[in-house]
């Protein structure tokens, strides 16, 4: 019997155009391909992701990733992209996605921009593993896997400050995500928080507690997605002063008692 048909993500070329003045190109299409049919894979023997549908893949994982990053893609937003912080002493911008889980959104950011140095952080070990294993099958020079707890990296002295970009996708309340990220960043880092739904109160909330922590509010962005018109939000914060040292709380209490 011959083997069935591997499955094949849609190209959506016009949809990329259209939803993020970015397309990407015969290369990026390939190692989507290859990194859907890795997570396909690593799926049989760990509880990777529900999402595996074809179409479904393509906007929850791919399109979703990478449109938290889009002001950083393309030049739709005007002043804002001015404040992108500038290159790293090694010539390359860095980036961590905290609670990686299955790789997103690290793994289409890396292959959307092999420039930066992305680092995809997780506690579960097992993850991890596959991650780094599938980072090294695919050839992507520019990720790393890492096991470890957020609340750990933000003090220690290899990972507190020392990024350009974090990422927090699905991994808790908007005031947790940004006591994860913040301490990671550079002062003038950008944390980029993907959300559901957002309302002024939780804005309110969020701008004052962001303070405390060396951050503002830098903006927000309201959209939905190009296929089934799911409502997503993606808050951008900016890093204007030093974290204080006291932040990230230790293990599990930014999670037990988000800060106000």
């Amino acid at each position: 019997m011959s083997e069935p048909d591997k499955p094949v993500l849609p190209s959506n070329i016009k949809l990329w155009e259209k939803t993020m003045n970015w397309q990407p190109d015969a290369g990026h299409l390939l190692e989507f391909q290859s990194l859907y049919e890795g997570i396909l894979q690593g799926n049989q023997s760990l509880n990777l992701t529900r999402i595996t549908a074809p179409d479904e893949f393509w906007e929850k994982h791919l399109w979703d990733s990478l449109r938290g990053i889009t002001p950083l893609l393309s030049q739709p937003l005007g002043s804002t992209t001015k404040t992108v912080p500038l290159e790293g002493a090694n010539g390359s911008l860095r980036a961590i996605d905290i609670g990686t889980g299955a790789g997103f959104p690290g793994l289409p950011v890396a292959i959307a921009c092999p420039e930066w140095q992305v680092t995809l952080l997780d506690s579960t070990r097992k993850k991890i593993t596959f991650l780094q294993s599938l980072i090294n099958q695919l050839g992507m020079e520019n990720a790393q896997a890492i096991v470890g707890r957020v609340e750990e990296m933000g003090r220690s002295v290899q990972h507190r400050e020392r990024y350009d970009f974090a990422f927090a996708r699905a991994i808790g309340p908007t005031m947790v995500c940004a006591e994860y990220a913040l301490p990671l960043l550079k002062v003038g880092g950008l944390a980029i928080l993907y959300r559901g739904h957002w309302t002024e109160e939780e804005a309110q909330v969020v701008s004052a507690g962001v303070e405390q922590l060396g951050g503002i509010v830098d903006f927000v962005e309201k959209f939905t997605t190009p296929l089934t018109d799911s409502v997503r939000t993606c808050v951008y914060l900016r890093k204007v002063a030093p974290t204080r040292a006291e932040f990230p709380r230790a293990v599990g209490i930014p999670s037990q008692n988000p800060l106000l």
